[in-house]
């Protein structure tokens, strides 16, 4: 049975250069270099119109953990019904609750939202200390695909987990091996574990070149660039500032 690939895209360009190369599915996100978020409406409306192969779509409005206040999650509702509306084949979320546990309530919730297309739990899954456990609960929300390296760094060290997640599984779910898989352990990996699809990203850097002439100017802030934390706005420092203004408006009144 051949072995399906999907390809983790961030735009058309990677969706041709994937699907050129051999791809059956492609994930398509955003911000790909924070592990993947909510793609613009406009991208995936593209991409579903070109119809080069089945469009999945990250549904996931931060970068960070997997935990989400009550507008993240309606956005997320709202997102999943509008990308089934534009025909996406399928959406990509995980939600984890305060003690890191799958969160099924939540889940269950964008499944049905979903209606019948498929529904992907993605690398959260590596982030709950029991993966049986968490594909257990994964299994009871009615989530159709779980896409895991088995709780390891990447798929190749977790191999052994991923053979037990899926004769433990047994049939009620597709488990998606992904993270880190390239040509040199893909063979090895579906040969163990007896998978019948990968995800891989294929990454390499890309430049379009129009910053190439300013030095010194950074739109990156790298202070939140790790994977567990995110930027958020600091509430006492825009109050702040806008007393220092405030001040200023008052000093030019008394002259």
């Amino acid at each position: 049975m051949k072995t399906l690939v999907e390809v983790c895209v961030g735009s058309m360009q990677d969706i041709r250069a994937a699907v050129e190369a051999g791809a059956d599915r492609v994930e398509l996100c955003g911000g790909l270099e924070l592990g993947g978020v909510t793609p613009s409406a406009g991208l995936v409306e593209l991409a579903v119109e070109a119809g080069l192969a089945p469009v999945v779509v990250m549904v996931r409005p931060r970068a960070g953990g997997f935990r989400y206040d009550r507008d993240e999650f309606d956005a997320m509702l709202r997102d999943v019904t509008r990308f089934v509306a534009l025909g996406a084949a399928g959406v990509v979320f995980g939600v984890l609750d305060a003690h890191g546990e799958v969160d099924v309530p939540r889940c269950r919730e964008l499944v049905a939202a979903a209606g019948t297309r498929d529904t992907v739990f993605h690398r959260a899954s590596d982030f709950v200390a029991d993966c049986r456990r968490g594909l257990d609960a994964v299994i009871e929300a009615g989530v159709t695909r779980v896409l895991t390296s088995g709780g390891q760094p990447n798929a190749a060290a977790g191999c052994g987990v991923l053979q037990t997640l899926i004769e433990h599984a047994q049939g009620r779910i597709e488990i998606l091996p992904g993270g880190g898989i390239h040509a040199g352990n893909v063979a090895r990996i579906v040969q163990q574990t007896r998978c019948r699809g990968v995800h891989m990203g294929a990454a390499t850097r890309g430049d379009d070149g129009s910053l190439a002439g300013r030095e010194g100017v950074e739109l990156v802030d790298r202070r939140f660039l790790s994977g567990a934390s995110f930027r958020t706005i600091d509430g006492a420092a825009v109050a702040a500032a806008i007393a220092a203004l405030q001040q200023i408006d008052r000093s030019a009144e008394r002259q």
